[in-house]
């Protein structure tokens, strides 16, 4: 057994080699909670409200008349820009992966991802603005386009409880007939990356064989779709969550507060994808 302590390891009958590998291991840990932690912490740094409202305080504390002007219209307009829908969903459909049409063959599962499951005050789970991935999954599952489903997510909160999104897709699964034999459950995962790394290992256990379903919403796709293939995982994107309007209507240049939360989705897969390109 091996106990470390601030990188002292008290050893019972391991070798030196065992020893270093334990440590190595704790390491990870702890430098992959690091990184998880400062994830949630540093987005809010990159949302266009803070940037505005960045620019509307050195407006307000700034002496030069001037740059107070540039300052203040720089903030109105970088809030307008982001708080509209014309805006935002001009890049959704630039972002977006484009519906999947190709199920003529059957898949050895579908891996489903999480992020569709909110807690209430009282933790108790519900669907979210993203629950179509539940639905699309167990459709395509009924119709016979995959012979499992694995569904991977713990709980991405910065301050986690006892709640698992696993457990309430558990309940939802066996309420909506689908037999305890074709499901697999994942509940350890916060992120996309542990995701694709917990399923790896489930598939790799029940010897499931590639390639496989990947459902989740068409704007977390284009990211999903990298971080599995760069676990070693022969995915086929099949997007849901259609976000964005094909018609152009006046309220599409009105300001509100749907298109600062879209634009905050968007940057926020843009962020994860850079970062899981060079990583």
């Amino acid at each position: 057994m091996c106990v470390i302590f601030l990188g002292k390891c008290s050893v019972s009958d391991l070798t030196k080699k065992e020893v270093k590998i334990s440590y190595d291991k704790a390491r990870f840990s702890i430098l992959q909670c690091m990184y998880f932690i400062l994830s949630k912490v540093l987005l809010a740094f990159a949302m266009p409200l803070f940037w505005s409202f960045a620019l509307f305080i050195y407006a307000t504390v700034t002496r030069n008349g001037k740059r107070k002007q540039r300052t203040l219209i720089a903030g109105l307009v970088l809030i307008y820009f982001f708080s509209i829908r014309l805006t935002a969903n001009g890049v959704a459909r630039i972002w977006d992966v484009a519906p999947y049409t190709g199920l003529e063959k059957k898949y050895s599962a579908i891996i489903l991802l999480g992020g569709f499951v909110s807690e209430d005050e009282k933790g108790n789970g519900f669907f979210n603005d993203a629950s179509i991935r539940y639905f699309t999954a167990v459709r395509l599952l009924k119709v016979g386009k995959a012979g499992r489903i694995i569904f991977t997510g713990g709980n991405g909160n910065l301050h986690p409880d006892k709640f698992k999104e696993a457990d309430f897709v558990k309940t939802r699964l066996k309420e909506a007939g689908v037999p305890d034999s074709l499901v697999l459950l994942e509940d350890n995962a916060r992120n996309t990356e542990e995701n694709a790394k917990f399923s790896k290992v489930i598939l790799q256990r029940r010897d499931l064989k590639a390639p496989y379903l990947l459902v989740t919403s068409d704007y977390h796709m284009r990211r999903a779709a990298l971080i599995f293939k760069r676990q070693g995982l022969n995915v086929v994107p099949h997007p849901c969550d259609n976000l964005k309007t094909k018609i152009f209507e006046m309220e599409d240049i009105i300001p509100n507060i749907e298109a600062i939360m879209q634009w905050n989705v968007y940057i926020k897969e843009v962020i994860g994808y850079v970062v899981a390109l060079v990583r």
